[in-house]
Order: structure tokens, then C-alpha cells, then sequence
């Protein structure tokens, strides 16, 4: 992805719940493989970014199922 590019993802989190927020890719944000083999997308959160009034940054995994990006 390309810097400052905003983005919807849509992924389910460790409880079971599907969960879609609005993001946005910094140079803060990354894609790897964790330690225990399932990918992590870390991205900059602009819903909870609004709310707390400064960056949140959060991860999606594909532990459950794969995350979704339009």
C-alpha cells in the first residue's frame, strides 16, 4: 500500500465478532508473519483515531478468518 492511503478493512477478532473499520496506512503500519504463523496487518485505526484524539493503531489477523480490504 502506498503512504497515506486510506482504506475499509473488515476482520474477525479473537471473540468471534466481525469487526469493519475505516484505516489508513502510514509509515507506522506493516504486514508480517507473527511467531506462531498467521499474518498480521498493523494499521492506523481512523474511527478510534477520531474518538481518543490521537493516533490508534490496530492489528488483524487471519487467525480466524482473513481479513478484507476495499
Amino acid at each position: 500500500m502506498k503512504t497515506d492511503q486510506t482504506f475499509t478493512i473488515t476482520f474477525t477478532k479473537q471473540n468471534g465478532e466481525s469487526t469493519t473499520r475505516k484505516a489508513k496506512w502510514t509509515d507506522k503500519c506493516r504486514e508480517y508473519v507473527a511467531q506462531a504463523g498467521h499474518n498480521v496487518l498493523t494499521f492506523l485505526d481512523l474511527d478510534a483515531t477520531e474518538l481518543a484524539g490521537k493516533d490508534q493503531y490496530r492489528n488483524a489477523t487471519d487467525k480466524i478468518t482473513a481479513w478484507s480490504i476495499k
